[in-house]
């Protein structure tokens, strides 16, 4: 490395460190082992056909607009629908409440530019989504954490960290990354009144929301919002910013997701945004906006959903048949993961080596809390499983590997097997 340039680093440079999970599948990519480390949507259910035909017809009709720049906000009509596709679930939203990101990344980056200062806090989930620490923590942001269980973040214990000053919670209401939980509905309707009530703004991050496999529909935060607290009929104002991505709906390699928020706001993330990339792929949004149009997407996400319901139901009852009682984990009603609790002394990450001995792959659990918060430890007993990416017999396999590795260290630590 150039020590020239490495000492011309930025400031705050100095404690950014790599997605462990990027680092993870680097390791994972060898044929013979099954992998549960990443949360890839399966590359069976993305629609070639469709995407072909959709990107001959934008070439063939309009090549000339979508080879071009592009507005900063975004191509409106995609803009137009994803505000008629999210009404359905009641958010009340225009085409200018809508900015296109390249991806919901980049859409947590902004919020970060935006709103963080050195030394800010942020509250979040523990755990909570690594992606979203990375963004922020480039902003010099410390963190609030509070636990969350299988309800959800415990809203009950609130009160004491809200009266800390965070500039915003972010939170995850729908099958959470990592712990593949759901806000229940009281705890969301408490959730938006205790954040009216010490003025405390939210970041909705919903990237998997439509994949619900079993349960009723709960209303998002940005909803309850607007009608607990009586707010416009429309999203010119509201404590609540919402972000979410066709990656999981349509396919990752798009980079498309969107934030929804009040217009004034949105100007101020055009402005952050024109300094970084002008403006969103404009190719890949008009190519999205084909292949999404017609209500293709709902019919499309009714196949993702079944797939999906399938393969979770094959890790859930794999665990159940192969690891020992004392290992316990989470019931997602939908979205890619699950969460397991490993017994009283057990490391994940000494773990993840004996696993991957046994040709097996999974994401440690320290990844997904908050540095310098209290609850870092607790992430040695857990464990983050993907189960969208794996075919149903592979995942019993893998499961049955990952057992086998379970068992070999609680013989090690001599944990008392029921």
């Amino acid at each position: 490395m150039s020590t020239a340039w490495k000492s011309r680093y930025a400031q705050r440079t100095k404690d950014i460190k790599s997605s462990a999970i990027r680092e993870l599948l680097k390791i994972t990519q060898k044929p013979e082992i099954i992998s549960f480390a990443g949360g890839l949507p399966a590359p069976d259910v993305f629609p070639l056909d469709r995407f072909q035909e959709a990107c001959r017809r934008v070439l063939e009709l309009n090549g000339h607009q979508a080879l071009q720049y592009g507005a900063t906000e975004g191509y409106e009509p995609l803009r137009e629908m994803i505000a008629r596709h999210i009404a359905r679930y009641g958010i009340k939203a225009k085409a200018e409440n809508v900015l296109i990101t390249s991806g919901s990344q980049q859409a947590l980056d902004l919020i970060g530019k935006l709103f963080i200062n050195r030394g800010d806090r942020v509250l979040v989930e523990a755990p909570t989504y690594l992606g979203a620490l990375q963004a922020f923590s480039v902003y010099g942001a410390e963190y609030i954490s509070v636990r969350s269980d299988n309800d959800g973040l415990c809203t009950e214990q609130l009160e004491e960290p809200l009266r800390m000053g965070p500039k915003f919670m972010y939170v995850l209401p729908n099958f959470q990354n990592p712990g593949g939980t759901t806000l229940s509905e009281g705890r969301r309707h408490q959730l938006v009144l205790l954040a009216d009530k010490y003025g405390i703004p939210i970041v909705e991050d919903d990237p998997y929301g439509q994949l619900r496999y079993e349960g009723e529909h709960l209303s998002p935060l940005v909803v309850i919002d607007r009608e607990n607290l009586r707010r416009d009929n429309g999203y010119s104002i509201g404590n609540v910013i919402y972000l979410s991505t066709f990656s999981k709906t349509l396919a990752p390699g798009l980079r498309l997701g969107w934030i929804v928020a009040p217009p004034d706001v949105i100007a101020k993330f055009v402005q952050l945004k024109q300094g970084a990339d002008l403006h969103t792929s404009t190719f890949t949004q008009v190519v999205a906006y084909e292949v999404a149009r017609d209500n293709f997407l709902d019919e499309h996400v009714k196949l993702i959903r079944k797939v999906y319901r399938e393969r979770r139901d094959a890790m859930l009852e794999a665990l159940k048949k192969y690891c020992p009682s004392e290992v316990i984990w989470t019931h997602p009603q939908g979205g890619l993961f699950l969460w397991v609790t490993l017994p009283e002394g057990m490391d994940s990450k000494k773990l993840f080596q004996t696993a991957l001995k046994e040709n097996v792959a999974f994401v440690p659990g320290d990844s997904f809390y908050a540095p310098n918060n209290g609850f870092a430890s607790e992430g040695n007993r857990h464990m983050r499983l993907n189960f969208s990416y794996v075919q149903p017999e592979q995942i019993r396999e893998g499961i049955r590997r990952l057992a086998v590795a379970i068992k070999q260290q609680m013989h090690e630590l001599q944990v008392v097997h029921a």
